[in-house]
């Protein structure tokens, strides 16, 4: 399931990027008085300024919902590494596990680490 949404993610994301490309400027209606008009009649009289428009509308709320989506699978997987809640299968290996925790050496007490000033050497000072 999840690869079927990545897969329509990626093609409609193709998908809006070409439909962006092909709408028309701001500047685009100057070049109408010099010839170029005939061109929108591939859309229809009213150009294709409104199928493009529909068209994104509905790509871009595709490309919402399937993100939407893909973060809902990322988020319910992110907790699949958790151990917690499940059964335990070997406890000999889960007190190996734990044993080795406990053989870290813990700080009881504030250790005092010694002064550092003797240990950087004075730039010579010149007073001129």
């Amino acid at each position: 399931m999840q690869t079927l949404i990545v897969v329509i993610h990626v093609i409609v994301a193709i998908v809006i990027v070409g439909l962006v490309l092909l709408q028309q400027g701001k500047g685009a209606d100057a070049g109408a008085s010099f010839g170029a008009g005939a061109s929108q009649t591939v859309f229809g009289a009213s150009g294709s300024g409104n199928f493009l428009v529909k068209a994104t509308t509905v790509a871009a709320t595709v490309f919402f919902v399937t993100s939407l989506s893909l973060a809902i699978f990322a988020r319910n997987q992110s907790g699949v590494s958790s151990t917690v809640g499940l059964p335990v299968v070997n406890q000999e290996i889960q007190e190996q596990a734990t044993s080795r925790q406990s053989d870290v050496p813990q700080l009881d007490e504030e250790v005092e680490l010694p002064s550092s000033q003797n240990d950087v050497p004075a730039l010579p000072v010149d007073n001129n």
